[in-house]
C-alpha cells in the first residue's frame, strides 16, 4: 500500500472520528467538561459530569448506522459488558441513564470509540482552611489543608488505573537571586492532582501568604474553591555574593591569568546580599578550603580587604537566622597572592618611539614596599619614585636627558618578606629617525648641567 493511500485512509478515519458526536441530557446548570487524555490510554474522551443522577448519554452515528454499546470498569475493555437498554431513533442511539465512573465502548460498523464518564459528585472538593507546618525549617514546608480533594480515578482500555488531574493551584511568593547584586520577589505557582498525597514545598525565602484554589472543574463551572493560609514568617535563609578586584592598570606588574589574586597587595571588595530572615552574617577568611583554619572573621555585609602576604586564601560569606537554626554558605572565593619578584631593566630609549620602550620600569610581583633613585654620572639625583607601577620617562626638569649611562638604586620588600636591594646601570639610547641604530645626543642638552 503506497504512502498516499495510507495518508488518505488516516484522514478519512480522522474525519469519521470528528463527526462522531456524544451529547448528554439532564445535566443541569453545570455543563459537561470534556478532557482529552493521553493517546496511550486508548480513550477518545473523558467526560466529567457534576452529578450523573438523571443524566442520559446520546451518540450520533456518523453514517446513521445503529451503534452497539458496551460498558467496562477498572478492569478495562477486555471485560466489557453489552448494554441492551439502548434506544435507536434512526439517527442516534441513547442510554437513558449513564453509570457513574464507568467506561463505554461504542461500535459503529468497523469503528470503535472509547469514553470514560466521571461522576464528580463522588469526588467532591471543598477547602475550609490551610495551615503551615515546618517539617524542615531550613528547606521544607508542609501545608496542612482542612478540606478534601480526593483522587479522581479512571481506567484505560487496558485496565490501568490513572488519576485525572484536578490542577489544584498553589501560589505564594519567594525570592530569586538575579546573579548580579540583588534579590527580587518571584511568584511561584505549583499544581497538584489531588490533596491525598499532601502538599510539601520548598521553604520560601521571604514572608508570604499561601493561596490554594481550584480545581480546574469547579473553576470552569464558576464555583471555584479558594483558601489562604495565615501570614507565614519564613525561617529559611540564603545569600548571594559578589567579589570585585581592583585593577591597578600597571602593565609592568605581573598578575594571574584567571581567578582572583596575583601581585600583592591584592585589593578585593566582597559584598554579601542576605535574604529577609538573615540576622547573623560573617565573612570568613581561611588558609584551607574546608575552613578548618579560619584566621579572620568580619560581621558585616561588605568586606573591603587587602591581601598583602603571599599565599592562598579562601573567602566565604555565611548567614543565619535569629535562632541560629538555619544557616547558608555562599560561594567560596580562592585568592592566590603570588610570591615577590623584582627585575630591573638596563636599557631604554625615551623620545624615540612613543609607547615602545620609552619609560624605564621595573618588572615586579607582590611588592608591598618600594623606593627607587636614579642618578646621572656625576651622582646627581634625576628621578625618584615609590610606586613600582610608575617609572622614569628619561626627563629631568621637563627635558629629555642626554644619551649615556645612568645609575639606579632600588630597595623593596616583598609580600613574602623578601628584602630587595638592587643597583645597576641604565643605558639611554635614542635612535635617529629612519636609521634604526643608536645615535648620539639629539636633545641639545649637555650632561654637565646635572
Amino acid at each position: 500500500m503506497n504512502k498516499r493511500i495510507i495518508m488518505l485512509m488516516a484522514a478519512a478515519l480522522a474525519l469519521l472520528s470528528a463527526s462522531a458526536q456524544v451529547t448528554f441530557t439532564g445535566v443541569g446548570k453545570y455543563p459537561v467538561i470534556e478532557v482529552t487524555p493521553d493517546m496511550s490510554t486508548g480513550l477518545n474522551k473523558i467526560f466529567v459530569i457534576y452529578d450523573t443522577d438523571g443524566v442520559g448519554m446520546n451518540f450520533h452515528s456518523p453514517m446513521s448506522e445503529r451503534a452497539e454499546w458496551c460498558s467496562f470498569d477498572s478492569r478495562g475493555g477486555a471485560f466489557a459488558d453489552t448494554i441492551h437498554e439502548i434506544q435507536w431513533d434512526g439517527y442516534s442511539t441513547t442510554l437513558a441513564q449513564v453509570k457513574p465512573n464507568t467506561g463505554y465502548i461504542i461500535t459503529v460498523g468497523t469503528d470503535r470509540f472509547y469514553y470514560w464518564v466521571v461522576n464528580y459528585a463522588d469526588y467532591m472538593m471543598s477547602l475550609n482552611d490551610m495551615f503551615c507546618e515546618s517539617v524542615q525549617p531550613c528547606s521544607l514546608l508542609k501545608l496542612r489543608v482542612d478540606g478534601t480533594a480526593p483522587k479522581i480515578p479512571y481506567a484505560t482500555i487496558n485496565g490501568h488505573t490513572m488519576v485525572l488531574d484536578r490542577k489544584l493551584e498553589l501560589s505564594y511568593t519567594t525570592l530569586h537571586w538575579d546573579d548580579s547584586t540583588h534579590w527580587e520577589e518571584q511568584p511561584v505557582l505549583e499544581t497538584y492532582a489531588s490533596l491525598e498525597d499532601g502538599i510539601e514545598v520548598e521553604q520560601p525565602l521571604c514572608n508570604t501568604v499561601f493561596m490554594l484554589q481550584g480545581d480546574q472543574f469547579l473553576k470552569q463551572w464558576g464555583i471555584e474553591e479558594v483558601v489562604e493560609s495565615r501570614y507565614y514568617e519564613t525561617q529559611a535563609v540564603s545569600c548571594g555574593t559578589t567579589a570585585v578586584q581592583e585593577d591597578r592598570g600597571n602593565n609592568n606588574e605581573k598578575g594571574i591569568d584567571n581567578g582572583y589574586g596575583g601581585s600583592a597587595p591584592v585589593h578585593i571588595v566582597f559584598t554579601g546580599y542576605p535574604t529577609d530572615a538573615v540576622v547573623y552574617r560573617v565573612w570568613e577568611i581561611a588558609s584551607d578550603p574546608d575552613f578548618e583554619q579560619v584566621s579572620l572573621q568580619f560581621n558585616q555585609d561588605e568586606l573591603d580587604y587587602n591581601f598583602n602576604d603571599a599565599g592562598t586564601y579562601y573567602v566565604r560569606y555565611m548567614v543565619a537566622n535569629a535562632a541560629g537554626t538555619c544557616e547558608y554558605y555562599g560561594e567560596t572565593y580562592q585568592v592566590v597572592v603570588s610570591e615577590s619578584e623584582l627585575v630591573c631593566p638596563n636599557i631604554f630609549s625615551p623620545g624615540s618611539t612613543e609607547g615602545v620602550n620609552d619609560i624605564w620600569k621595573v618588572s615586579y610581583k607582590s611588592l608591598v614596599e618600594f623606593h627607587c633613585w636614579i642618578f646621572n654620572r656625576w651622582g646627581n639625583l634625576v628621578c625618584e619614585f615609590t610606586d613600582p607601577g610608575s617609572g622614569w620617562d628619561g626627563t629631568y626638569h621637563g627635558k629629555l636627558v642626554d644619551t649615556g649611562v645612568y645609575y639606579y638604586v632600588v630597595t623593596a620588600t616583598g609580600s613574602d618578606g623578601v628584602k630587595y636591594k638592587k643597583r645597576g646601570d641604565i643605558t639611554i639610547l635614542r635612535y635617529t629617525r629612519g636609521a634604526g641604530a643608536a645615535g648620539g645626543d639629539t636633545g641639545g642638552m649637555g650632561g654637565g648641567e646635572y
